[in-house]
């Protein structure tokens, strides 16, 4: 867990922030640089709320870069019994992170090592944890998305992804932040990595007949989607949200309203759709057009 003297004040994180595509690179970090980097523990209250806000269970894989004394791991798999990799270019915390975890009792399930963040695999992770300065989390966004599948939690403390903006911002007060920090506030960030939605979609939906075709249409900028749709009965899309590979919204058509959800396989899209006032959903499904 590594970090600056000052936290990012949170009003200056909103009003910087822009939304952007997939298409920023990862600039090569020399190790050296990692070593500089200044080690401050994490306090217990900040790791139980990351624990939290990660809703990480035992059915999970906790990958923590820049685990300093491993505390977030071994919290992991002491309340949760979840799994977990520590990784940190600091052999002497590492060889400390494995201390605590034998100590702890969950050194079968906590694990560390001695590697650069940047050459980490971590696309085993359901759940990955980072507290790294803010030039580092700009780096690893590119990680993030072209690694870890889509509905793994990301949470930050502190710091965030630049114009990828958090499904969720938790405020904290800890007064043990107020000697490294100079503020007793701490931030909290969720990301669920979304997957790719954006593009046409060709649909299948008895509603809508087998002569005129539904066809859906999405933009997308990270996690947030807007939809378009073209179709019989001058149809409409509303209320579009993407959640990793789960995908809600409202379609209007001949004046009745749909809520459609669905889950995203690649190419095809496969789910339900209410109508207003009836008792069953119907089958959708929708290819991806070429």
């Amino acid at each position: 867990m590594r970090k600056s003297v000052r936290a990012l004040a949170l009003h200056g994180f909103l009003a910087g922030l822009s939304f952007a595509l997939f298409s920023i690179g990862v600039v090569p970090v020399a190790a050296q640089e990692l070593v500089k980097l200044p080690y401050v523990p994490t306090p217990q209250k900040v790791v139980d709320e990351m624990i939290k806000l990660g809703e990480v269970k035992a059915t999970d894989y906790v990958i923590d870069l820049g685990s300093g004394d491993g505390r977030i791991i071994i919290t992991a798999a002491k309340t949760a019994k979840a799994r977990g990799l520590g990784v940190d270019i600091d052999s002497k915390l590492v060889e400390l992170s494995n201390s605590n975890a034998k100590s702890a009792g969950v050194a079968d399930r906590a694990e560390f090592v001695e590697r650069d963040m940047f050459k980490t695999d971590i696309s085993k992770a359901s759940v990955l944890m980072l507290y790294v300065l803010p030039e580092f989390m700009q780096r690893l966004r590119s990680k993030v998305q072209n690694e870890l599948k889509p509905g793994t939690r990301v949470v930050a403390h502190d710091y965030h992804m630049g114009d990828w903006y958090p499904d969720r911002i938790v405020e904290l007060t800890v007064p043990e932040k107020i000697e490294a920090n100079g503020t007793d506030k701490a931030y909290l960030y969720l990301w669920v990595v979304p997957t790719m939605v954006q593009g046409s979609w060709n649909v299948q939906f008895e509603p809508a007949g087998k002569v005129d075709p539904l066809i859906f249409a999405f933009n997308q900028n990270y996690q947030m989607i807007s939809g378009a749709v073209v179709g019989p009965g001058q149809p409409k899309i509303e209320d579009s949200k993407l959640n990793g590979d789960e995908i809600s919204f409202t379609l209007t058509m001949r004046s009745t309203p749909y809520q459609f959800t669905g889950k995203i396989m690649g190419n095809t899209i496969e789910g339900k759709a209410l109508a207003a006032g009836a008792k069953e959903a119907m089958p959708w499904k929708a290819t991806k057009a070429k």
